[in-house]
């Protein structure tokens, strides 16, 4: 029978992992509403791709809105980087919509490929021992997902220099990934 997750018994080095993947996830979803809040400062609210990053966006305030509830009951500390990953996902999103709709999109597509990675990852290491977590995190994995297949359907792959792009929000977001899991 599954643990209840309010008496979740874990050593040391688990609960160390599972407090890094929390602050982790919560950071990554803080940082996709900062890049999707980017995006419609440029693109406003009254085109397809627009309505489609607004979608996106609730539900990626959704995700953040159960992280940041984790980081509270479990006390986990949330990542230092907050503020400056605040900056760079508005940034991002910015730029990406000023270059065009398909950029925006692009940007989607290789943060959801990572974000998948990502999930997948820790699904593996959590298996059966945090049946809370493990649910949301597929949960949110499956948005995640559908998240990609709209911003692919809407062009994604047409973006100026889509490969070179990609590659480099794909970077980043390791990046960001490995530090948030740390600091």
């Amino acid at each position: 029978m599954p643990q209840d997750p309010n008496t979740l018994d874990q050593n040391p080095q688990q609960k160390e992992s599972t407090d890094s993947m929390i602050r982790v996830n919560q950071a990554g979803e803080y940082g996709a509403k900062q890049i999707y809040a980017g995006q419609l400062a440029i693109m406003g609210n009254r085109t397809p791709a627009a309505r489609s990053i607004s979608h996106m966006a609730e539900q990626e305030e959704r995700h953040l809105q159960f992280f940041n509830e984790m980081i509270a009951k479990r006390g986990v500390r949330p990542t230092l980087l907050q503020p400056f990953w605040e900056k760079a996902g508005f940034a991002l999103g910015a730029v990406t919509a000023a270059i065009g709709p398909e950029a925006a999109m692009a940007c989607t597509v290789a943060v959801e490929t990572e974000i998948d990675n990502h999930y997948r990852e820790q699904l593996e290491e959590l298996g059966e021992s945090d049946i809370e977590l493990s649910e949301k995190i597929e949960e949110f994995r499956q948005e995640e997902l559908e998240h990609k297949e709209t911003a692919l359907e809407s062009g994604a792959e047409q973006a100026p220099a889509y490969p070179l792009m990609s590659m480099a929000i794909r970077m980043g977001c390791k990046v960001a990934i490995g530090l948030s899991k740390r600091i």
